[in-house]
């Protein structure tokens, strides 16, 4: 099954862009083929090819699917952008495939990468939801210091893992299916004490995510999976 991101989409005829309508050539469609797209807000509609000028193919929508595969729960994520890209970039990829709707990047007093690149990581995630054939593509806010994050007002179970000697309970422990849930995951260095105590005081639980040390990347994954799994 071939899964196309269409965030424009809004008739019973859609012309593929350029880049798009290349991947199609690639992948040897023709005419009268079936696929797929999908505006990444959670509709997958069912497509049948009708032209194929290497251009511009164009396909005629013939069955919507509203609310493909829709979640009971919303997992927004807070982490701290990697010293390495890459690793980053494979957060972001592994995270939307197991499911996942928010990423937030997030400048700690320890983040060793205070920069990020939108457009590269919008790609990887459409990449992703194409790859899962998800109908929803995850939301990336703009990179945010963890005091303005802290800030925000969010109606979910608040959770902030880290990796000193305080009591800690598993995220399997305290997670309940069905709840909407931000974990906050610090840099490679993990949160200073003065960031674990705002987050405290501001309804942020503290959690483990078992009795390893985690790369901070391997900490994003390891919570989106927990919250999957309890959620299945």
């Amino acid at each position: 099954m071939h899964l196309f991101y269409a965030s424009d989409i809004d008739s019973d005829l859609y012309v593929f862009g350029r880049e798009e309508s290349r991947h199609c050539k690639v992948l040897r469609l023709k005419t009268a083929d079936i696929i797929y797209l999908t505006d990444g807000k959670g509709t997958l509609y069912h497509a049948e090819i009708t032209d194929m000028d290497q251009n511009a193919y164009k396909a005629s929508i013939i069955k919507i699917v509203p609310h493909y595969n829709q979640r009971s729960h919303s997992l927004h994520i807070a982490i701290s952008p990697t010293k390495s890209p890459e690793r980053f970039e494979w957060f972001l990829e592994k995270a939307c495939e197991i499911g996942i709707e928010e990423i937030t990047p997030l400048i700690c007093e320890r983040s060793e990468k205070c920069s990020i690149k939108p457009d590269r990581l919008e790609k990887i995630l459409i990449a992703a939801m194409k790859q899962s054939f998800s109908a929803y593509l995850p939301k990336l806010h703009p990179l945010i210091s963890f005091k303005d994050f802290i800030k925000q007002n969010h109606d979910s179970a608040k959770y902030i893992a880290y990796c000193n000697d305080d009591e800690r309970t598993l995220l399997t422990e305290l997670y309940r299916a069905k709840q909407d849930a931000i974990v906050l995951i610090g840099p490679e260095g993990d949160f200073t004490t003065g960031e674990v105590d705002t987050a405290k005081k501001s309804g942020y639980i503290p959690i483990s995510l078992g009795n390893k040390r985690l790369r901070t990347e391997t900490a994003g994954i390891m919570a989106c999976s927990i919250i999957n799994i309890v959620n299945q």
